[in-house]
């Protein structure tokens, strides 16, 4: 004679054995789609660009010309306490690093700088490390600071 309670028993495994198997499979499945880039928050916010505090990225555009003309544009602001010399920007695939001489601390308008020679084409998604070097103007002492640029090629002709 088989006892009440063990039959209580066995359905309740039976029931937490069920459903942790399904819950197992929708992790599974979830972590596979986020695997694979379909879940990427890149998809949702496609442009994006960081640097570390104390310079802002105020504005930035990644443009092909035409005639193989490319361009990066980032528009800085610094905020770090002290004027800034010698800014030179430099981005992963563009040759041509820029330089300008003097981004004053908390200048009401950014500085807008351009990489030029860029490998990438229109309708194409830019995803690049971005590099700031300066000099701090007080006291002479060289400084870098690496970012990231997510964007669109846009086309201005």
């Amino acid at each position: 004679m088989v006892k009440i309670n063990s039959l209580r028993s066995q359905a309740a495994i039976d029931f937490v054995m069920t459903y942790g198997w399904a819950i197992m499979m929708v992790m599974v499945a979830i972590g596979a789609l986020a695997y694979f880039g379909v879940l990427s928050p890149d998809k949702f916010f496609p442009n994006k660009c960081t640097l570390p505090s104390g310079i802002a990225c105020v504005d930035f555009e990644a443009r092909d010309a035409g005639g193989g003309a490319t361009a990066l544009d980032i528009s800085l602001r610094d905020s770090l306490g002290y004027d800034l010399s010698g800014v030179t920007v430099r981005a992963s695939g563009c040759t041509t690093p820029t330089t300008y001489p003097l981004i004053k601390n908390g200048e009401k308008d950014p500085r807008t700088l351009t990489v030029q020679d860029c490998a990438f084409s229109i309708r194409q998604k830019y995803k690049g490390q971005v590099n700031v070097s300066f000099t701090n103007a007080d006291t002479g002492v060289s400084h870098t600071f690496q970012g990231v640029i997510i964007t669109k090629v846009i086309s201005t002709i």
